[in-house]
């Protein structure tokens, strides 16, 4: 098959961590990857994120990154709507003059599903879109969360026109059916996957060392570094657990320049008194992201809202127990009592509470560090890509029955 996915605003190949480039980015890396390696053809258009971006970058066998220009360099994410048009047009003008033709479409986040839905009609092909987050199940997760009503109108309106949804969770699922008044059947699941290659267990004391870490109980979070992400509740818990331990914090993630919530984030740990205790690493490479896992006894993400929590399922491949928010997709592969803890309330007792069972119990943090393995290996992305593939073949002659007819 012929692939084009859309990923306008966020390119798959932007440094992790830093201002929205986060799972979803990762998700488009490695499905493109993957489905090259199956044989497909895909292409993968995003913006020009960078004045030193080359336009095509080679993701590996059939698979192909494309910058297109579409707006600034540097322009913020609210006002990438308006370069929606010029994005359009500066795809179908490389369709045409590199002479591709696509069978399917895969759009990414809603301004992607807006493109998507616009080449659909143009090119005539099936159209199916991937949300990675819900601006109405994010302003129920937390009091202070804003979504314009441009993007609730825009996800409802990509809802209608796509031939199908693909979720990663069953979660979501539920959200589209109850909050968007979306039919079950026209809503699949299929989960994301973990690269098994990048995250494997590395020996604890020598990810420290290499890292230059101290050897000593360790708690790590690894993401995006704002509100939702509920890095608040993560320093309250472990200033409870500093006053009886001698434990160390990993913060991955953010620019450790010009940062405003990072930097706001480092003053709030100057408040608790923790700051010595805490290193904030700013954002990391995905080769490098793997050591910081398995450097870590316990990974902490106490989020208000996750569509799917894709670090999660990285620290478990790693080896690593995980102490989750019982929200979004987690739950999909976070067992609790065996790979990690879900926690129901947000607030830092509770989560304290179970991050220090498992320090304190090396039986238990071991029988947990096994089960995450297993249960991550078992979700690697050549699986995934490959039940990806085959919905995409059968939506991909759906169209074609219904077009002969």
């Amino acid at each position: 098959m012929n692939i084009a996915i859309i990923s306008f605003h966020g390119c798959p190949v932007a440094r992790l961590g830093e201002k929205d480039t986060g799972g979803m980015n990762v998700y488009v890396l490695n499905l493109a990857k993957e489905l090259g390696e199956l044989g497909h053809t895909v292409d993968v258009f995003t913006r020009f994120h960078d004045p030193s971006d080359p336009q095509k970058v080679d993701m590996g066998s059939g698979a192909t990154l494309i910058h297109v220009e579409a707006g600034p360099i540097g322009q913020q994410k609210s006002d990438l709507p308006m370069y929606i048009d010029e994005f359009v047009a500066n795809v179908s003008a490389t369709e045409k003059s590199e002479r591709r033709s696509y069978d399917i479409i895969h759009s990414n986040y809603w301004l992607s599903g807006k493109v998507g839905s616009i080449l659909s009609r143009r090119w005539k092909i099936p159209h199916v879109v991937t949300f990675h987050t819900l601006a109405k199940t994010k302003l129920r997760a937390r009091v202070g969360e804003s979504e314009s009503d441009l993007r609730i109108s825009v996800e409802q309106e990509v809802m209608r026109e796509s031939t199908d949804i693909l979720v990663l969770t069953r979660a979501e699922k539920m959200d589209l059916e109850n909050l968007y008044g979306i039919s079950p059947e026209k809503v699949s699941v299929i989960p994301a996957g973990v690269d098994t290659d990048i995250f494997y267990p590395v020996p604890k004391l020598k990810a420290r060392v290499g890292l230059g870490l101290p050897d000593k109980e360790t708690v790590m979070y690894a993401g995006r570094v704002e509100p939702i992400k509920g890095l608040d509740i993560l320093l309250d818990s472990f200033k409870i657990l500093n006053e009886t331990r001698d434990v160390h914090l990993v913060v991955v993630g953010g620019s450790l320049s010009g940062d405003r919530e990072l930097d706001a984030l480092r003053q709030r740990s100057k408040q608790l008194g923790i700051l010595e205790k805490i290193t904030f690493t700013g954002s990391v490479n995905q080769s490098e992201l793997g050591r910081y896992y398995s450097a870590a006894d316990v990974f902490v993400l106490p989020s208000h809202y996750e569509s799917f929590g894709l670090v999660a399922l990285e620290a478990m491949a790693c080896g690593t127990p995980v102490v989750a928010s019982r929200v979004g997709g987690i739950p999909s592969f976070v067992d609790d009592g065996e790979t990690g803890y879900l926690i129901t309330w947000r607030s830092a007792e509770p989560f304290a509470d179970r991050i220090e069972m498992l320090l304190e119990n090396l039986d238990l943090r071991n029988f947990m560090s096994e089960s995450a393995r297993v249960k991550a290996n078992s979700m690697n992305w050549s699986t995934v890509a490959a039940e990806v593939a085959d919905y995409y073949c059968k939506l991909a002659r759906c169209s074609e029955l219904a077009t002969a007819i």
